[in-house]
């Protein structure tokens, strides 16, 4: 791989350098050739005022940064978008947006904006304290059905119903907790396991299966599910690239399911973790990020 020639300062917005992914992007700059910045987004201090937008990390004014490539944890979404759009404001490339992470981030727009392009997604309900629980099941097929937090991430908040009055004790709790939920069908011939396919400009990078634990419908690598990398069929494609395009995503990791009725997508991930993905896939994909900031930033440069 040929290194950039005129190296970049490359910013990495994540809260702790010691993370894998954060890692692997500081490798895979200085590999090129470039100048990695990693910063702490809630350590930033915003500057507003007309025509002079400014950031300040640590006591120090960020200056000369060239790009920007966002590791916003969905906990701090509200802060972390905030420093990305002043980095935005001054004119600085970045490999996700804030509008779009904005927009993947809440799962129910997610849904609806994957359903109105055409793109097959769970059968998904979604109600305001419903008098009658029976019919949002009724709405998906019926039990199982799966109860997600809309707001939860890692599998956290996603819980598998497996008959009415199970479902109708989980959904009546999280109500009471004045939780937004979701009602989900349940794909049976899934057998517990799901896809993640990694999306760089519009190109899928890698991809592999995450397999469940015995008895885990939830196939999360955090939560003891097993990887393996996995071939896509030419459908699974489009459908990745399709949802990473319409969530507005240089970089997304879009997780699917395989149903009885083609691919259907659950997720598309701002902030996809590099570690899972580059064990199973043996990618560089690190390495398939920065090229997509490099080539990105000459662009937007020319453009501004």
């Amino acid at each position: 791989m040929e290194k950039f020639l005129g190296g970049m300062r490359i910013a990495i917005l994540s809260r702790n350098k010691n993370l894998y992914s954060t890692q692997r992007l500081v490798e895979a700059c200085i590999e090129r050739g470039h100048e990695p910045l990693v910063i702490d987004p809630l350590k930033c201090v915003v500057g507003i005022e007309a025509g002079n937008p400014t950031i300040n990390f640590n006591g120090e004014m960020l200056q000369h940064i060239d790009a920007v490539i966002p590791r916003i944890g969905a906990s701090v979404t509200f802060y972390g978008t905030a420093v990305l759009r002043q980095f935005e404001m001054m004119k600085v490339f970045a490999a996700n947006r804030s509008l779009a992470i904005i927009r993947s981030r809440d799962k129910l727009r997610s849904l609806q904006y994957l359903a109105k392009s055409g793109l097959g997604v769970p059968k998904t309900v979604f109600a305001s304290r419903p008098d009658n629980v029976e019919e949002l099941i009724q709405h998906v097929g019926g039990t199982p059905v799966i109860i997600k937090l809309i707001e939860g991430t890692q599998g956290i908040g996603v819980v598998l119903a497996e008959t009415k009055k199970a479902a109708k004790s989980v959904i009546e709790a999280f109500y009471g907790m004045n939780a937004d939920i979701l009602v989900q069908e349940f794909i049976n011939e899934a057998g517990n396991a799901d896809i993640r396919a990694f999306v760089v400009n519009c190109e899928v990078v890698g991809a592999m299966k995450r397999q469940g634990k015995d008895g885990e419908f939830r196939s999360n690598l955090h939560r003891g599910g097993k990887g393996e990398a996995v071939e896509l069929t030419p459908l699974e494609k489009e459908t990745a690239i399709k949802a990473a395009r319409i969530m507005g995503l240089g970089v997304a990791g879009v997780d699917m399911i395989r149903s009885s009725r083609g691919p259907l997508t659950l997720e598309v991930n701002s902030s996809p973790g590099l570690k899972g993905i580059e064990t199973y896939s043996t990618k560089d994909i690190a390495g398939k990020i920065i090229e997509f900031v490099e080539m990105s930033t000459v662009k937007f440069k020319v453009k501004h």
